[in-house]
């Protein structure tokens, strides 16, 4: 069974983002990058799925520039096969990312697409839906769990009532939520390895697939800086505060 996960590459998560003075967008200059934490978790799952006998390939795939071939390699030092670009100079949205991965999908023919259910750049969640969408294929978003057996993937997942399991029958598309596991420490070894694996490169347009940007960004500023908390004599003022002020209760 071979799986395909996608994977963006994002500001590092420990990182304080900060915003260009013109509003235009983020700064990215001398700024670590990293793969996309859901992402992450995504490509550590399809590697499981194999170290258990139940995938027997895991192709990892990234839109962008150049640099993503740094994050495919760090994926494919957690432990994927093999890894495709497709090159753009464009901030490819989701919706045009969604076309690039049905492009691929119906080349690559996997049983199984994974991919993290959100970036934490844009916070969108939409790409996995839209996939779905577009393929045709069955969709369990928001992962927890994931057991893949005779041509069945069983999800678990998390939702505002409790928790609920899904049935799915293959090939479908799964996003992966946070809980779904822990992934691993890439040691130097297996990072050396990965720059040995086959990487190859594709222009949308091969894929027939226009990812021309249909979103006009107007401005970027960050959120308000929060005011100063007020201290109080006793009970009874914070209970006056809370109902004359803040109107909460």
């Amino acid at each position: 069974m071979k799986v395909l996960v996608a994977v963006k590459r994002v500001v590092d998560a420990n990182v304080k983002v900060r915003v260009k003075a013109d509003g235009s967008g983020v700064d990215l200059a001398n700024v670590k990058m990293s793969i996309n934490p859901f992402d992450e978790i995504a490509v550590e799952e399809a590697v499981r799925l194999k170290e258990a006998g139940v995938a027997t390939e895991v192709v990892v795939v990234s839109c962008g520039g150049s640099a993503c071939q740094e994050t495919l390699r760090g994926a494919m030092a957690i432990g994927a096969d093999r890894a495709i670009l497709v090159e753009s100079s464009d901030d490819v949205e989701p919706l045009g990312v969604a076309k690039v991965l049905k492009a691929l999908v119906d080349k690559e023919q996997p049983r199984l697409v994974i991919l993290g259910k959100q970036a934490i750049d844009n916070d969108c969640n939409q790409t996995g839906q839209m996939l779905a969408a577009l393929a045709g294929l069955p969709q369990a978003t928001f992962a927890s769990k994931l057991l893949v057996v005779d041509g069945k993937a069983a999800v678990m997942r998390e939702v505002d009532g409790g928790a609920e399991t899904l049935s799915l029958t293959l090939p479908a598309v799964v996003t992966t939520d946070l809980r779904l596991n822990e992934p691993r420490y890439v040691t130097l070894p297996n990072i050396m390895k990965a720059k040995k694996k086959p990487l190859e490169t594709v222009k949308p347009e091969d894929l027939g697939v226009d990812v021309s940007p249909r979103l006009k960004t107007l401005k970027v500023v960050e959120p308000p800086k929060r005011a100063a908390g007020v201290k109080v004599p006793d009970v009874k003022t914070l209970v006056e505060k809370l109902t004359t002020e803040a109107k909460v209760l």
